[in-house]
């Protein structure tokens, strides 16, 4: 391999998408959507409700076809029919609700839907002791130290489900992590826990898309941001090219905020 060629490989995203659109019927849900993420890299992609957010999450996840532009995986143009699919390329997403079962162990829904067996024919069974191992490293991995893997998930805060779930999507060999506003129903300072193991998972050299409507926790992991507002993208910006303040200013509206302080403005007395 030259050296061109090395650099290349290197800097190719993992996920890119380019003037991606999608319609359900005559309601543009999105359009000419662009965005990569590159290992290593959090991209975080933020709108208000009904900004298109969620057909962006279920087009990378695999749940619908996008209908124009072009989703590329490690360079190679792709269109996901399933969600197997795109785990079958490494990208697992999270969803809000998470998809847990809350009465059984923590290490039962670590493993959910691709357990270990061991023995054979009617003598074959799960190999608990095995989940129970491999969930307690996995976690210690992540430097998530629960009580006890055997506590039913549903005892655990919202911040450790979703850390647990994280950890999950690293060890079954995800390369791209899609996050669904991971903060969103928590406090501060589970959501500040949350965001640790985000940074975790790029420093494993996961890409990350996160999504949030969140400017302040986007700012504190983010190196990319991509604002949408009703299905288009309203602006794009590394991290060095924007500040805090201005990343908030055009997520609260910019200059319509602007327009509306001055209609809500009290009048002054003659």
């Amino acid at each position: 391999m030259t050296a061109t060629t090395a650099t290349t490989a290197r800097t190719t995203p993992l996920v890119e998408l380019t003037g991606v659109s999608k319609y359900y019927g005559n309601i543009r849900a999105l359009e000419g959507v662009s965005l990569e993420v590159g290992a290593g890299e959090i991209t975080c992609v933020l709108g208000d409700n009904g900004a298109g957010k969620s057909t962006l999450i279920k087009i990378v996840a695999g749940l619908h076809r996008h209908d124009a532009g072009t989703f590329r995986i490690d360079g190679e143009e792709v269109v996901l029919g399933t969600p197997r699919d795109a785990l079958d390329r490494g990208i697992a997403t999270v969803y809000q609700d998470l998809a847990v079962v809350p009465l059984m162990p923590v290490w039962r829904n670590f493993f959910l839907g691709s357990e270990p067996t061991k023995g054979k024919g009617p003598f074959r069974r799960l190999d608990v002791e095995r989940m129970r191992t491999t969930t307690r490293e996995a976690l210690l991995r992540m430097g998530i130290d629960l009580r006890d893997v055997d506590q039913p998930i549903g005892t655990l805060s919202g911040g450790e489900r979703q850390c647990v779930a994280i950890a999950r999507a690293v060890h079954f060999g995800a390369k791209v992590l899609v996050l669904d506003e991971p903060t969103a129903a928590l406090g501060v300072k589970q959501s500040g826990v949350v965001l640790k193991y985000v940074a975790a998972a790029r420093d494993q050299g996961l890409g990350v898309v996160l999504i949030t409507h969140n400017p302040h926790h986007a700012y504190l992991v983010g190196d990319r941001f991509v604002l949408l507002k009703r299905g288009l993208m309203a602006a794009s910006h590394a991290k060095g090219s924007v500040t805090l303040d201005e990343l908030t200013r055009q997520m609260a509206g910019g200059s319509e905020l602007d327009d509306l302080r001055h209609e809500l403005e009290r009048p002054t007395a003659p």
